[in-house]
């Protein structure tokens, strides 16, 4: 075995999360352009493909019913539900569900198959069709086959080729295991952050309930933590779960335990690929049935038909708690008088109906209970209801409308997509933009103000699932202009500011031409950055790409817009309140997962840290890690200073998250430091690029990096400029 820095240095602090951001790891190179070799795609021929494999059984693995239809259902939910809102990553994009840790978890049991059984589609149209939009195409294509009329469908999840190591699954180092410290106070249905599944391994919660007990009421609390993790309302979850367990059956003929073998990571090279190998087990009509959860039976009567059948029986009937011939928890019916469903391999033998405990938590749950009552009585309101939950099931981690592409996109644009209405104006040119640059400078406004607001505006945006960022100016909007780290009073003075600059400007204008305040407020934030480097000696102009507009409150939803809240940020240096329920261990760790959702190298987010200490763009008090006589001068003065061995650093509190910075020979305190300035100095690669930028030479390449990455953070949700 090879060992690694982190096998050694088990502490030390992960910046090659940073690299992924630096080159590209798949085949494509560059220039490849997934849009637009999508929309190449003859699409109901795709559709048509699709059909066929669903409907044409394959030896090599049984086909439930004659239909892969409900194998492909769950395949499709499994890639796009392990979404989170808590900092937009997993979800269908980037077909992660080929990848490991998803490619071998326990609840994907299988799911291996169905990939394979779709590769002749992904062979056929390559380039132009990524797995990550062919899964989620199936799922949906598997519906419509079954009688169900789905939303629409959006294309543009562009592969990956590497496993996205910067998840944070949970603190787990079994499968299907769950520690107390994956909840806050070791509390059933209140995980920390950022996780949203509660089993280590699995997509959502145990189907046999809370570690592995069938306890309906502790589910209904993990079902409800869960999906409103994925921003799903009550009323969605109900939807879904409904809608999903209408289709197919579970599997659990025998103890999995016994008779499965290794994962796909797991398994032996001659296996290429495929994981979980089995006997398969005979069933009642002498076909042949395969284990994947350890539960075992279909939940209707007619498991590849869309009808009521599931909340019909979970309603109609009382369910008591037994072991299934797999040996896991599972519900049978009270009573004879229910419809059974056939074989999966012989209509001419028929099986009796099951539940999970997670289906029976909905039940007796009365908020649950309520919303399965409406569907029994309006099945046309829960026909939209599935409809509208897995379209945003599947699309939750796309971004906002324009990034959907193909001819099934629905013209309903829903409030969880982040919708910014279009422009009813022409926007400024580099004149225009100029003179509203010196009414700016012009105003009250100081540079570490105009830079603050600029940036609590533009580095909300998440890469993950591309949510925030300046277009729309929602600074202004709740809850982003309460947010603590933004400072609501004076980012409250600096709005006002820039309001009257766009109503005066927009009111003298005899023409089209109009500034949007999403605009407006990058534009200073850009004229902060050159006054700053004109005070150091540097001539340089920030590029400014206008186009931006402004969203209303009711086009935002304030309660999936909380996820985006920073608890840390390195580079304002706030350091919160300190009481943060999340599985990170210290604010520099918290740095470079913001830094990883903002697509930053290493150097780039060095030289912001730097570069925003210098204009004094920092939380509260600007002399907090500045280390320079002269705040809002673009200069290089953090990193000489912080590497300037003239200094030694002291500890104020036990959680050594402050510092004061002393004069070696005088013993007096110069400044005051944060745990997210020393490791700048700390770590070992950190410390190595801080020395470019500390260097004689490196005050003007500092602000060359620095105009670039500030650019690059302004214009990360301009997707229109792609």
């Amino acid at each position: 075995m090879t060992w690694s820095n982190q096998d050694w240095w088990p502490n030390l602090l992960r910046l090659d999360v940073l690299d992924d951001n630096a080159f590209e790891a798949g085949p494509y190179g560059e220039d490849f352009d997934y849009a637009e070799e999508f929309q190449k795609l003859d699409y109901e021929e795709v559709k048509a493909d699709i059909e066929d494999v669903m409907t044409s059984s394959q030896d090599w693995w049984p086909a439930d019913y004659g239909h892969y239809g409900p194998f492909f259902i769950r395949m499709a939910w499994h890639s796009a539900g392990t979404y989170r809102t808590a900092d937009g990553r997993a979800g269908a994009s980037g077909g992660l569900q080929r990848l490991p840790p998803e490619s071998s978890w326990p609840d994907n049991v299988n799911l291996d198959k169905a990939r394979r059984l779709l590769q002749p589609v992904k062979q056929r149209y390559g380039r132009k069709l990524s797995w990550g939009d062919l899964i989620v195409l199936a799922g949906n294509v598997a519906l419509e086959s079954m009688g169900f009329e789905t939303y629409g469908f959006a294309g543009g999840r562009e592969d990956e080729f590497k496993s996205n190591e910067v998840v944070e699954w949970g603190p787990e180092t079994e499968w299907e295991t769950t520690s107390p410290e994956r909840f806050e106070d070791e509390e059933v249905g209140n995980l920390k952050n950022p996780l949203a599944n509660t089993v280590m391994g699995l997509i959502y919660v145990n189907p046999e309930g809370p570690y592995g007990e069938p306890d309906v009421e502790g589910s209904a609390k993990n079902i409800r933590e869960e999906f409103s993790r994925m921003a799903m309302s009550d009323r969605e979850t109900v939807a879904l779960i409904a809608g999903g367990h209408t289709f197919g059956k579970v599997h659990g003929a025998d103890d999995p335990e016994e008779n499965v073998g290794p994962e796909p990571e797991s398994a032996p090279i001659e296996q290429q690929g495929l994981g979980w190998a089995q006997e398969h087990v005979e069933d009642k009509a002498g076909g042949l049935d395969v284990i994947t959860s350890g539960i075992e039976g279909p939940w209707n009567a007619t498991p590849i038909q869309w009808d009521m059948g599931y909340i019909d029986n979970l309603l109609e009937h009382d369910w008591t708690s037994v072991k299934g011939p797999g040996g896991a928890w599972q519900w049978e019916p009270v009573g004879d008088d229910i419809d059974e469903a056939p074989s999966p391999h012989d209509s001419e033998v028929s099986e009796e109906p099951m539940m999970l405990t997670t289906d029976v938590a909905l039940k007796h749950d009365d908020d649950y209970r309520e919303i399965l009552e409406e569907f029994r009585e309006d099945p046309e309101a829960f026909q939209q209801a599935f409809a509208k939950a897995w379209y945003k099931l599947l699309h939750r981690d796309m971004g906002p409308p324009e990034r959907y592409h193909g001819p099934e996109v629905p013209d309903e644009t829903f409030v969880w997509q982040d919708p910014i209405p279009e422009a009813d104006y022409e926007f400024v040119g580099d004149e225009e933009a100029a003179q509203l640059k010196d009414e700016i400078l012009a105003s009250d406004l100081s540079v570490s103000q105009l830079a603050k607001t600029a940036w609590a505006s533009a580095s909300t945006y998440r890469d993950s699932d591309k949510r925030g960022g300046a277009n729309g100016a929602r600074v202004r909007l709740e809850p982003q202009r309460s947010w603590e780290v933004n400072e609501p009073e004076e980012l409250e003075t600096a709005l006002e500011t820039l309001e009257g600059i766009q109503e005066e400007f927009n009111a003298s204008r005899d023409d089209d031409v109009r500034v949007s305040l999403a605009d407006l407020i990058v534009l200073g934030g850009n004229a902060a950055v050159e006054r700053a480097a004109a005070e150091a000696g540097y001539d340089v102009e920030v590029p400014f790409e206008p186009g931006r507009t402004d969203a209303t409150q009711d086009l935002t939803d304030v309660d999936s817009f909380e996820a985006l809240e920073p608890e840390v940020d390195a580079f304002r240096n706030y350091l919160g309140d300190g009481d943060v329920d999340d599985l990170y261990d210290t604010p520099e760790e918290r740095m470079v997962d913001k830094a990883e959702l903002l697509n930053l190298t290493v150097p780039e987010m060095t030289v912001l840290v730097g570069g925003m200490r210098a204009l004094g763009a920092t939380y509260g008090d600007a002399h907090r890690g500045a280390f320079t006589d002269e705040p809002g001068t673009l200069t290089n003065d953090f990193f000489e200073n912080l590497l300037d061995m003239k200094y030694e650093w002291e500890p104020v509190d036990e959680n050594e998250e402050v510092f004061e910075v002393r004069d070696r020979d005088t013993g007096e305190v110069e400044w005051e430091a944060t745990r997210l300035d020393l490791i700048f100095g700390s770590n070992a690669r950190l410390r190595a690029t801080a020395d470019v930028y500390a260097a004689a030479d490196g005050e003007e390449k500092l602000v060359e990096d620095f105009v670039d990455a500030w650019h690059k953070v302004m214009t990360l949700d301009r997707f229109d400029l792609e």
